[in-house]
């Protein structure tokens, strides 16, 4: 029995050793397989046969062995010689997904095919690339590459008489004499037929018709009607929109309910804080009439909407002098003009008759060298040098080339510009569809 037991336990130990014996064998021999191929492959490459290198390449690059990358690479060398032939093009772009595609996949790759299709111009495929292998790697190669190609845009046909400047994914357009809402790319969604709009925000848009004040939704059905007379309103935000009535501002909902409370001026809500006047003098409230910073200053600056708040800062002038406060406390030096932060980035500031750009600390960030300005919003800024007007990156370069008449803000992708047709909208390509191979 013990005798049997050995040899059994003997049969089992030569088993295993063949075993691994076949597995060293076969791995050399696909190592092997791998070299010869490619040695062949080569052959065709150097007489410009490519269509004959190709399968044994795709072969060789099969194999999980020691040239198996290197194979990967003349593959596509291969494939770029052929792209103009059927099929190919795909082939090489599948190689490409699979490559970024890997856990240790490297920038190189990446960068290769952002370039492939910047060169075919598909940069919106190239954005995708990049965004994806900076994601992936961090690489500073890749962060170059896409912000050299980021700003790329297409300007929309559609052209109008005036422009609002865009509010979340909408922006107020004239034709005719009478304002209509779009969308922030410029594609009308309710006609052009009314007197007078505000801002779209929740589910409404206040608008005057015919001296009648009423609310309507995006497909341009009435909501609600205001029933007492005003002469005027702001803009809507927060379910708060201001209504002069009987020669004092006073604060209203989106239904029209209209508060007891008066000024002499009151702004647009922006992240619960608007801009009101009381007594000559101006201060901050918030949406429980609170005073966030007291009416005490010759102004509160506002954008062209009406907007004071972002990002907890807010401008102020007193005695023909601009400054910053954030908290409710002075930070930085005075300025003499400046335009209020926007949701992210830097807010534009004058100083000796020039314009640059600080942050929420007052520390100026791009120098003062623009005739005219207005504050970021998605990294980007709308500058004027001499007549025209362009954008600049937060790194203070001109991006978008100073060729408008006007520009306006950037949000969701795309910004009103004044053209010699009229305010037009420009769109990033990367915002044009979803992006990627």
């Amino acid at each position: 029995m013990k005798r049997a037991k050995r040899i059994l336990i003997g049969i089992c130990c030569c088993s295993l050793l063949f075993i691994s014996w076949l597995i060293v064998v076969n791995s050399r021999s696909d190592a092997e397989k791998q070299k010869d191929l490619m040695e062949q492959a080569f052959a065709f490459i150097n007489d410009e046969v490519y269509l004959r290198a190709v399968p044994l390449l795709e072969e060789a690059a099969g194999y999980n062995a020691p040239l198996t990358g290197a194979a990967e690479e003349e593959l596509k060398k291969a494939y770029l010689a052929l792209i103009d032939t059927r099929g190919y093009k795909r082939k090489y772009t599948n190689l490409l997904e699979t490559q970024m595609s890997r856990a240790d996949a490297h920038a190189g790759v990446f960068a290769e095919a952002a370039n492939y299709y910047l060169s075919i111009s598909k940069t919106i495929d190239a954005l995708g690339v990049l965004k994806t292998g900076i994601e992936k790697t961090g690489s500073e190669l890749l962060i170059t590459l896409y912000e050299q190609n980021r700003y790329a845009y297409e300007v929309n046909r559609t052209y109008y008489e005036e422009v609002s400047a865009i509010y979340g994914k909408t922006v107020g357009v004239r034709r005719d004499g009478l304002w209509g809402l779009a969308s922030s790319d410029g594609v009308l969604r309710i006609p052009c037929e009314y007197e007078q709009i505000s801002t779209y925000s929740g589910d409404r848009l206040i608008v005057k018709k015919d001296n009648e004040i009423y609310a309507v939704n995006l497909d341009n059905n009435r909501v609600a009607r205001l029933r007492e007379a005003a002469a005027d309103f702001g803009n809507f935000a927060n379910d708060r929109i201001p209504l002069l009535i009987e020669g004092s501002w006073r604060r209203a909902t989106g239904e029209f309910e209209i508060g007891a409370t008066s000024f002499e001026q009151l702004g647009m809500y922006s992240e619960g804080y608007a801009a009101a006047k009381m007594d000559n003098k101006w201060g901050v409230i918030d949406l429980s009439l609170n005073w966030l910073i007291p009416a005490e200053y010759d102004e509160i600056i506002q954008d062209e909407l009406g907007r004071c708040y972002a990002q907890g800062a807010v401008f102020v002038r007193r005695d023909g002098v601009v400054y910053l406060l954030v908290g409710g406390v002075q930070v930085g030096d005075a300025y003499e003009n400046a335009r209020p932060f926007s949701g992210e980035g830097y807010a534009a500031v004058k100083r000796n008759g020039k314009w640059g750009f600080t942050d929420t600390t007052g520390t100026v960030v791009v120098d003062f060298k623009f005739d005219d300005a207005l504050s970021f919003g998605q990294h980007l800024a709308a500058v004027k040098q001499g007549e025209y007007w362009g954008y600049i990156s937060l790194y203070g370069d001109i991006v978008i080339e100073t060729v408008f008449h006007g520009a306006k803000s950037f949000s969701n992708g795309s910004a009103p510009v004044l053209t010699e047709r009229g305010w037009q909208f420009i769109t990033l390509l990367e915002y044009k569809k979803e992006v990627g191979i």
